[in-house]
């Protein structure tokens, strides 16, 4: 699987190797106002099925929201790692301290980056309430996002 950059007008499916049965399909395609288009795109050694098509392109779009997902999120300009243990972890330290009204505060949590950590300490509930809500605001935002540009799929472009 790669990122290519290629002519505009790219197939989705074609056969690349007649006598060796190699196939390739391509998505994500995007058109550049030059005439040229950016696009990934999957070899197979024989004609794919609709359903291998559909797993290859999902498990990209997935991957791409997963990413997305744990890299995007920035608070007070920093980088927050949202991966599921993190996020795990800020609902816990958000459900205990909500649980006993603050007494289990500060808490204190590493964002940013291995090269340029942040630590940050929420002493109070209502602002380690606003971190917890807007991070799982966004994770919220980036699925439905995901999830609105994998229902436009079109799988029957690839019923070659």
């Amino acid at each position: 699987m790669q990122k290519v950059t290629g002519n505009s007008g790219v197939q989705h499916i074609e056969c690349i190797n007649p006598k060796k049965d190699k196939w390739r399909i391509r998505w994500a395609i995007v058109e550049n106002e030059d005439g040229t288009a950016e696009y990934m795109e999957e070899d197979f050694n024989h004609k794919p099925s609709v359903d291998e098509v559909r797993k290859v392109i999902l498990d990209w779009y997935n991957a791409e929201i997963d990413a997305e997902i744990i890299s995007g999120f920035k608070w007070q300009g920093k980088s927050v790692w949202l991966s599921t243990e993190n996020q795990f972890n800020y609902k816990a330290a958000y459900d205990l301290a909500v649980q006993t009204n603050g007494a289990s505060l500060p808490v204190k949590f590493k964002f940013g980056t291995d090269d340029d950590p942040y630590y940050y300490e929420f002493a109070e509930l209502e602002e380690l309430g606003q971190f917890y809500t807007q991070s799982m605001a966004y994770v919220q935002s980036v699925l439905e996002k995901g999830w609105e540009t994998k229902d436009k799929l079109n799988f029957k472009l690839y019923e070659a």
